[in-house]
């Protein structure tokens, strides 16, 4: 006789996936790659970015490819609460330029049942870690690093090197400021 499961009914289950690694390595590209499959599959879901990323749209997720997705701009994390409630699969785009309280954000989803999934640089162009990106390295149950490849050795890539001279952490920019380097290229540049 088939029982059915009294003490755990089927509920959906929270987690925290993070896509990091350097500019020009595809991490939006696999945000998008996910939530696409997510909405194929009939979940609802919802995209964020931090509204100071207007590279190439004001309200889309855009790849260095072109590819994109609809999102919502916000200010700050604190707004991804408020906005996602009752959603499947939340996405957040470029999470290190958001506040510390995405760590808090991202737990309080994942512990009500919603899949997160995160994309960000996981180091800033000094090669230090970035903003709560860290953190959610450490809380994530999935983990993915992509790698670019160096612009000047053809290994793998996995740091973000800006070749301009402004020192402030936050430069939105792309091929023109930024080019992706292994790490011997990037201590050599760093010279």
């Amino acid at each position: 006789m088939f029982l059915e499961n009294t003490i755990h009914p089927h509920k959906r289950k929270g987690s925290i996936e993070v896509v990091c690694g350097s500019m020009f390595s595809g991490k939006t590209e696999e945000l998008i790659r996910r939530m696409k499959r997510a909405q194929f599959a009939k979940q609802t879901v919802e995209i964020f970015k931090p509204a100071v990323d207007t590279r190439y749209d004001d309200v889309k997720v855009v790849s260095h490819d072109s590819n994109s997705i609809h999102s919502t701009p916000v200010p700050s994390s604190s707004n991804i609460l408020l906005l996602a409630a009752g959603v499947d699969v939340v996405g957040i785009d470029e999470a290190q330029f958001f506040d510390m309280g995405l760590i808090d954000v991202c737990n309080q989803l994942a512990n009500s049942g919603t899949r997160v999934i995160v994309a960000g640089l996981d180091m800033d162009y000094l090669g230090k870690p970035f903003g709560p990106m860290p953190a959610l390295l450490a809380i994530a149950e999935y983990v993915t690093k992509v790698h670019a490849i160096c612009m000047r050795c053809g290994n793998l890539a996995n740091h973000s090197h800006r070749m301009t001279a402004e020192e402030q952490l936050v430069l939105l920019g792309e091929t023109n400021n930024y080019e992706p380097l292994c790490r011997d290229c990037f201590v050599e540049a760093k010279k």
